[in-house]
């Protein structure tokens, strides 16, 4: 299962991922998209984010079962302690 979260995405983002994932709620999608078409939405979601936020969530071989990607302004930014995936917050 993948899941993407867009916070504060452009318009016609969430539009467009409609095409392959159902949105459960407000900017939030979940689907089981190929490898393929997952990577391909990545590429347009990382390319079109601007000053929005973009997390994908998706299938891994490791202890976690699941990794991370972001894209946009990051609050928060996906960091790997041996395997284990945790969120890191940005200092100011």
């Amino acid at each position: 299962m993948t899941v993407i979260i867009l916070i504060a995405a452009p318009d016609g983002l969430r539009g467009h991922l409609t095409r392959w994932m159902i949105e459960v709620n407000a900017g939030v999608f979940v689907g089981n998209p190929s490898r393929r078409i997952r990577d391909r939405i990545w590429e347009l979601l990382s390319a079109r984010i601007g000053d929005g936020q973009a997390v994908l969530v998706e299938p891994a071989s490791n202890e976690q079962g699941w990794t991370v990607r972001t894209a946009g302004r990051d609050r928060w930014r996906p960091v790997d302690f041996d395997g284990l995936i945790l969120s890191a917050r940005n200092h100011r």
